[in-house]
């Protein structure tokens, strides 16, 4: 079953500001650039360090604990492309965000 769960106000989500939230309890991360909003595991692949204190350059995600790199467009870590944190499909409608939690 899937569910499509609100998580924020797009209002309160800062350009290029990544922002934690944690629907169902799962740690996601939600990231707006221009009209996008991207939502991803807020948790790095390698030792599950919190992605939100990461540096965003761009798409591109960099974990604050071991430096890498992430895709935020489908999670794919840059270095090893079958490696990946989950992503989250998102809606903005009336002017809310909402994830696809499968």
């Amino acid at each position: 079953m899937e569910l499509n769960a609100e998580v924020i106000e797009l209002s309160k989500l800062a350009e290029g500001k990544p922002a934690a939230v944690f629907p169902l309890g799962l740690p996601v991360l939600l990231i707006r650039l221009g009209a996008e909003v991207f939502a991803l595991e807020n948790r790095c692949a390698h030792m599950g360090c919190p992605l939100a204190a990461g540096k965003l350059d761009g798409h591109i995600l960099r974990c604050p604990c071991h430096d890498w790199r992430f895709d935020i467009r489908n999670g794919r870590f840059l270095d090893a492309p079958e490696l990946a944190v989950k992503t989250y499909a998102v809606k903005v409608k009336d002017e809310k965000v909402f994830i696809r939690i499968p």
